[in-house]
């Protein structure tokens, strides 16, 4: 699973617990997606999760 390259949000782990307390495994996974960006006056393409995207910690390349 890829990793944000802004803050580096990865994939995490836990339990899904029924209401009969019986529990499975679960992974939990950034929305990450592969953007075309310009940085410092080149274009990259970088992974970045969606919350970086929004808070236009980058900006996207035409």
């Amino acid at each position: 699973m890829a990793k944000c390259e802004v803050c580096s949000k990865g994939q995490h782990f836990g339990l899904n617990v029924s209401h009969s307390n019986r529990k499975s495994n679960h992974a939990w996974k950034p929305n990450v997606k592969k953007v075309h960006l310009e940085v410092n006056g080149q274009n990259r393409t970088m992974n970045i999760c969606a919350k970086c995207l929004r808070a236009s910690r980058m900006t996207k390349s035409v």
